[in-house]
């Protein structure tokens, strides 16, 4: 039965059925076929599945992005990276980096973030004479900060799934986090050397201090969000409501760039998109349960432990496998999927599962820009107006570099959990 349930699954993606309808169905017709189990208990399963608090925080981090994308906060952020960053070599590619982190801090989404910053980046790096492709992909990449510096959505939904602290895996996210940026970072001022681009405007102190003045109201919305998350102030869930006040009072009444008229298609477009996950959690809740029931993760478990019981050459047969789903899966399908599947067998390799959220969202994050699915692939070239097949080359260097990453961050667990063990 397990073997028919991948099969039509298989089929059922395949032929272009949306991956929360193809979850449900393979898996009830699996139920429907044993009869063990009734189709009111199954519905009755996938509504609890949505249900669980910590969820709520998804919707509401969406929303917050939303708000910050469209209030004008997204703008002023890029403005002060540039002024600080933006004479350098490669600058408005490295600002387009450090932009992405910023964002990153509060909206959670990779999406998101490669929409809100490559809109205003992308055309200026194109009229300074960086080439298309190479700008395109600096923007896709810069992205995928968006679900590895906390607060991040996938890491929300593993932490639901496998009963981890969210609290503890947006701590062990900073780190890695950093160590991505920087790594694109690097890159980035090698390649704009090696091509000659060079920097932007030059700006002066007082430049400096006039833009840092009109962002501080953006960059407060992380320290509030975060430091009250470690503060012990409020839950990530309630940070996510949070982050919405916040970013309806500065884009309504201070920064005046949203109007009430607007906060429809904010609205609405958040509700879609939460919408959308939340079909897949619960699709995927009952295709977790028949998994369960059907004693696979146990097995999968005593195979790998068969196999070796290296903890190393098992976390890098894991790697691997991330990498490869990530390529063509939806990431939440992928973290719903395959969380229940994979942490048996890492609590008996004995490897932190806080330590194993960062490397399962880092691998999976490396999915937005790799071929045939790359979310952010996509979104970028939609800006830049340019084919997705022409910007394969281009993001090449960036896959190896962040796939350089979660090797460290694999296999140095301390990058990950170094933060959280100086909690009290």
């Amino acid at each position: 039965m397990t073997s028919l349930l991948f099969i039509l699954l298989i089929v059922l993606f395949l032929i272009g059925v949306p991956i929360a309808v193809a979850l449900g169905m393979a898996s009830s017709f699996v139920f429907m076929i044993n009869g063990d189990v009734s189709l009111v208990a199954l519905m009755q399963r996938m509504f609890n599945s949505v249900g669980s608090f910590p969820l709520l925080a998804i919707p509401f981090f969406i929303l917050a992005g939303k708000l910050m994308e469209n209030g004008g906060i997204s703008r002023r952020l890029i403005h002060l990276a540039n002024v600080m960053f933006g004479r350098v070599t490669g600058g408005l590619g490295i600002v387009s980096i450090i932009a992405c982190a910023f964002f990153a801090a509060i909206s959670g989404s990779a999406a998101a973030t490669t929409a809100a910053v490559g809109s205003l980046l992308i055309p200026a790096m194109v009229k300074k004479g960086y080439d298309k492709n190479f700008s395109t992909a600096v923007q896709a990449a810069g992205g995928t900060i968006g679900v590895m510096i906390p607060p991040s959505v996938p890491l929300v939904l593993y932490g639901v799934t496998a009963g981890v602290s969210i609290s503890s895996l947006f701590i062990a996210g900073i780190l890695p986090g950093l160590l991505v940026v920087g790594s694109l970072l690097i890159l980035v001022y090698v390649i704009s050397h090696i091509k000659g681009y060079g920097g932007g405007d030059r700006f002066t102190f007082k430049d400096f201090l006039k833009a840092f003045a009109d962002a501080i109201l953006a960059l407060l919305m992380p320290v509030i969000i975060l430091g009250g998350i470690y503060g012990g102030i409020f839950t990530p869930t309630e940070a996510a409501v949070v982050a919405v006040v916040y970013g309806l009072i500065v884009g309504l009444f201070i920064y005046r760039e949203i109007k009430f008229k607007d906060l429809v298609e904010i609205f609405s477009s958040s509700v879609l998109i939460s919408a959308v996950i939340m079909f897949i959690i619960a699709g995927a809740s009952v295709f977790g349960y028949y998994l369960t029931r059907a004693r696979v993760p146990a097995e999968l478990t005593e195979l790998m432990l068969g196999v070796t019981t290296n903890w190393i050459v098992a976390l890098l047969i894991i790697n691997l496998l991330l990498l490869f789903v990530g390529t063509f899966l939806d990431t939440t399908a992928a973290i719903i999927i395959l969380t229940p599947i994979l942490v048996p067998i890492v609590n008996a390799l004995g490897i932190d599962l806080v330590h194993f959220g960062i490397i399962m969202i880092f691998n999976l994050a490396i999915g937005f820009v790799t071929p045939p699915v790359g979310l952010n692939l996509f979104v970028a070239a939609n800006i830049a107006g340019t084919k997705f097949e022409s910007l394969v080359k281009a993001i090449i260097p960036f896959i190896i570099v962040m796939i350089l990453d979660v090797i460290i961050i694999s296999f140095i667990p301390s990058i990950s959990l170094f933060l959280g063990s100086l909690q009290p």
